[in-house]
């Protein structure tokens, strides 16, 4: 091992390593360390023996439930916006070619003591019944101009600042219903609570594209990707690309002990 490296990062989270995939393509030396056997810190894809050896110490999984290897389960769980920042990243690093997405079918809600389909379609919003006939008429003159709204157009915003009106403001300028509003703050524009409802109307205009724009890439039946083989896949495709991709070894990746 050299003795000087331009960068030290620790642990191989997602994050580190895209830190360090970046980094190297910039052509620095790093030196990538982690104290586990497996990449992935917190958010790793656990094979089966893997888990057993995290939850249950020594004791060995029953050959019943099937060899480790066709296991992968995640740690922390999470969707990826088809065209969010975190796709764009990894494009840029090119690890996409080393990878395998799956489009997630589609995301529902609950609503009135039933599940309904999120619509990812101009045929299923015709057909669900989260709206009535007249109010899918106003969410559609709404839906239309967070679609044509372009920040840097201000031919595309009506005369509208949404750095100062708040959403409930804008909302209210479609006479949009109860229902529809915790539809679009929640389903769509993926809020966690409805402080959002006094927030500059900018941001909400910008959730509800990023997820129009994710269901038109892949048209999937929702916004959603996910890795074939798990969340794991994403910092170690990333940190091995990296790697092997150089002119000269950029990285060198050292398990701790």
């Amino acid at each position: 091992m050299d003795e000087e490296y331009d960068v030290i990062v620790l642990g191989t989270g997602l994050k580190e390593c895209i830190l360090s995939g970046l980094l190297s393509v910039d052509r620095l030396k790093v030196l990538h360390m982690d104290r586990n056997d497996y990449y992935g810190g917190d958010s790793t894809s656990l094979n089966l023996n893997q888990l057993w050896k995290r939850f249950k110490g020594d004791e060995t999984p029953p050959a019943s439930i099937g060899a480790s290897r066709d296991y992968n389960v995640d740690m922390v769980p999470k969707f990826m916006m088809a065209n969010g920042a975190l796709v764009r990243v990894l494009i840029h690093t090119g690890v996409t070619k080393y990878l395998s997405f799956k489009a997630v079918d589609g995301s529902y809600v609950f609503n009135k003591g039933k599940i309904h389909k999120v619509p990812s379609t101009d045929m299923e919003a015709l057909k669900s019944p989260l709206m009535g006939l007249f109010e899918k008429r106003r969410a559609g003159k709404f839906f239309l101009y967070v679609q044509d709204y372009k920040e840097n157009d201000p031919s595309t915003h009506k005369g509208l600042d949404l750095t100062k009106m708040t959403s409930k403001q804008l909302i209210s300028k479609y006479g949009l219903d109860d229902n529809t509003i915790d539809f679009i703050g929640h389903a769509v524009a993926l809020h966690k609570d409805d402080s959002y409802l006094s927030e500059p109307a900018i941001e909400i205009v910008k959730r509800m594209k990023l997820y129009a724009e994710s269901v038109a890439r892949f048209q999937g039946g929702s916004p959603y990707i996910y890795p074939l083989y798990g969340l794991g896949e994403l910092p170690q495709v990333n940190a091995l690309f990296t790697l092997f991709s150089c002119l000269i070894p950029a990285i060198i990746y050292v398990r701790c002990i």
